[in-house]
């Protein structure tokens, strides 16, 4: 059950990127995590990069310098026009991660950064279909999102932050094989890369 915090996060820009970046530290800092899915793929400008539920545009800004086809999707109104004025060289999309607009096989990467946790389970299931329907042949889903920390001393930290900042959905994620959920709907995946103690999983699916 989240407090009050959730919803000021949302409302105010400048503590989302302040909350972000603190959690960032875990892994080295800002670049480096947003570093982190990308690494082993090949992208080069004209990779056509799918920016799943991009939020205000943060992994949108970090995207934009590997590829110039680079498209934003969220449902929020208010993100997608922060994220117009972060990162106006991408373009953008208002819908639901459950139904894109999109054609079949029309990206070759789709990426989506501490947002999955935020979909029921049936929600979460329907998303991982959407994705593997507008990859091309070969292409990758990333994914980077909370994982159950497997360093004990990690957990407390997790939980107040669950407590503060997320709703039950994260929770159910923590309790979630996604690895297993993109190995049922067809995708070719490794295992998950852990860090920050076990609290933040990292994953490649490949159609």
């Amino acid at each position: 059950m989240a407090t009050i915090l959730r919803d000021w996060s949302y409302r105010y820009q400048w503590l989302y990127d302040g909350i972000s970046g603190f959690a960032a530290l875990s892994v080295g800092g800002e670049t480096r995590f947003r570093q982190l899915a990308l690494q082993g793929l090949t992208i080069n400008s004209e990779t056509k990069i799918l920016d799943l539920c991009c939020g205000s545009g943060q992994a949108t800004q970090f995207l934009v310098k590997f590829s110039q086809n680079v498209t934003g999707l969220d449902a929020s109104p208010l993100s997608l026009k922060r994220a117009q004025q972060n990162v106006p060289s991408a373009a953008y999309v208002e819908a639901f991660a459950e139904n894109m607009p999109f054609t079949d096989c029309e990206f070759d990467v789709v990426h989506t950064s501490v947002a999955l946790h935020e979909m029921q389970s049936e929600q979460l299931r329907k998303i991982i279909t959407e994705v593997y329907r507008v990859l091309k042949p070969g292409g990758v889903f990333t994914v980077v999102d909370f994982h159950a920390p497997t360093n004990p001393l990690f957990w407390p930290g997790v939980s107040l932050f669950l407590l503060l900042f997320e709703t039950e959905t994260a929770w159910e994620l923590l309790k979630t094989d996604l690895a297993g959920l993109l190995a049922e709907t067809g995708f070719e995946v490794g295992e998950p890369k852990l860090y920050a103690g076990g609290s933040l999983q990292v994953i490649q699916g490949r159609k």
